[in-house]
């Protein structure tokens, strides 16, 4: 039987496996957290019940990529990475060196692969389970995530004991220039926003920028999971709880991974149809999250919520109501190119200046540190990023603002010995005139003055 044993932070799974000379041996698998090591002890004593507990035979790096994804991957990505971490897999590693044999995938080989793949013709999926090729090749950011997988795929394989060391730890991709975001100003919104004729997609916009939103946590926002009563809106509560996504996932996939993290799967239009949408969970444990509402959002909700319950009386059954906040009007969950689409031709109709849906999170992102004087962490907890420094190295920018403004004061009052700002200036003690004017305030109450002189003769 396997068992668990914690190491230095760390859970290691124990079990005995039989060798290709026949003999029984000691294994000792590391995870990072209790529950991967968990489902790793699970399939061990699924193989031992069965008498298939072999280490994985690997020869080439075909064999090793099959068997990362189907032993890790399976079990450590989400329904939407799988597919895509699969999709990278298959059309780039698999058949430019999956015939070759692990002993020769070295640093140096990887980098010749890495630079052929920029001449390579980059893959896309245009119908179910039919790709085509792009006309332009791979792109370095894609070439990066290659890098990234292989760098985890060979992590496995050092601790399958297949490999004595990780050759993708000294290998480089090549490097890729990060394309400044383009987003709208807020003048530009206020503008969209006034010439906006579609209701839904005026609420769309309001929600992505007022909660800083990512499309597929916009169209998978339910009505149980928003409070925007009376006294909420009233006291400043009103909030929306993100706590799922829509998406379409393959339904491969889905079988695959056994549904995982799918909370609920919404019908299929095509029976043979090859992907569907789905309700699942964040991927992150971050991205879980409450964000308060602008009372004027919250004010748009409870009008919606009014005409979305009128349309629903008025059709009856023919409603399908599955408790979404952004429906269509028969109540079935909205793709995310019907949004896109509304916003592009909003853009074009009024000669508005050209971005994408998604560049609204930025623009939410990018005012809410400027508006709260560079609060990262205040920022971070309604954009939903696992780290600080995700939204550091993705909005730097904005804190060079301030660092500007330091920059300038400091010209300003130690250079040409001007007056600082009013709200800088001190008085003759030393204290700022907010808090001269505080601390009168506090003394002129007898009983706070006797506590202070108490502490005083204290501490004295």
């Amino acid at each position: 039987m396997a068992s668990i044993v914690q190491r230095k932070g760390k859970y290691c799974v124990v079990y005995l496996y039989t060798n290709d000379e026949g003999k029984r041996k000691q294994k000792w698998e590391t995870y990072k957290t209790y529950e991967e090591a968990k489902k790793r002890r699970t399939e061990v004593e699924y193989r031992e019940q069965v008498g298939k507990l072999v280490m994985p035979k690997c020869a080439t790096m075909e064999d090793l990529v099959r068997e990362f994804i189907a032993n890790y991957g399976k079990n450590k990505w989400a329904l939407s990475t799988y597919e895509s971490n699969v999709g990278i897999l298959e059309h780039y590693v698999i058949p430019q060196i999956g015939k070759m044999k692990l002993k020769d995938i070295t640093p140096r080989m990887l980098e010749r692969f890495y630079q052929s793949l920029l001449t390579t013709p980059a893959v896309r999926k245009c119908t179910d389970k039919k790709y085509a090729k792009y006309s332009r090749t791979v792109a370095p950011e894609t070439i990066k995530r290659v890098h990234k997988l292989l760098h985890s795929c060979f992590n496995q394989a050092v601790r399958w004991e297949l490999v004595d060391r990780n050759p993708v730890t000294y290998a480089t991709p090549p490097e890729s220039q990060l394309k400044e975001r383009e987003i709208w100003t807020v003048e530009t919104l206020d503008k969209a926003l006034s010439l906006c004729e579609d209701p839904r997609l005026k609420l769309a916009i309001n929600l992505a920028f007022s909660c800083s939103l990512r499309i597929g946590e916009l169209l998978g926002l339910t009505w149980d999971c928003i409070d925007i009563s009376e006294k909420s809106i009233q006291d400043g509560e009103a909030h929306v709880l993100i706590n799922k996504e829509l998406i379409r996932v393959s339904r491969d996939a889905m079988k695959e991974l056994d549904g995982k993290g799918v909370i609920f799967a919404f019908p299929v239009a095509v029976e043979n149809g090859t992907t569907q949408l789905v309700l699942k969970k964040p991927k992150t444990v971050s991205s879980t999250r409450k964000v308060f509402l602008p009372k004027t959002v919250a004010k748009m909700l409870v009008q919606w919520k009014i005409d979305q319950n009128q349309t629903k009386a008025a059709l009856g059954d023919e409603y399908h109501d599955y408790d979404l906040v952004l429906a269509s009007p028969f109540g079935t969950p909205l793709e995310r190119n019907v949004i896109a689409r509304a916003f592009r031709e909003l853009i074009e109709k009024n000669d508005l200046p050209k971005v994408v849906f998604h560049s609204l999170r930025h623009s939410s992102i990018t005012y809410k540190l400027k508006w709260n004087g560079g609060d990262i962490k205040a920022v971070q907890g309604d954009s939903g990023h696992a780290q600080a420094k995700m939204v550091t190295d993705q909005y730097s920018h904005i804190l060079d603002d301030d660092r500007r403004t330091n920059a300038q004061l400091l010209e300003d009052v130690f250079y040409n010995h001007k007056e600082p700002p009013h709200s800088m200036r001190r008085n003759d003690s030393g204290a700022s005139g907010a808090d001269a004017e505080m601390i009168a305030k506090l003394l002129g109450d007898p009983q706070t003055a006797q506590l202070l002189r108490a502490l005083l003769d204290k501490i004295s």
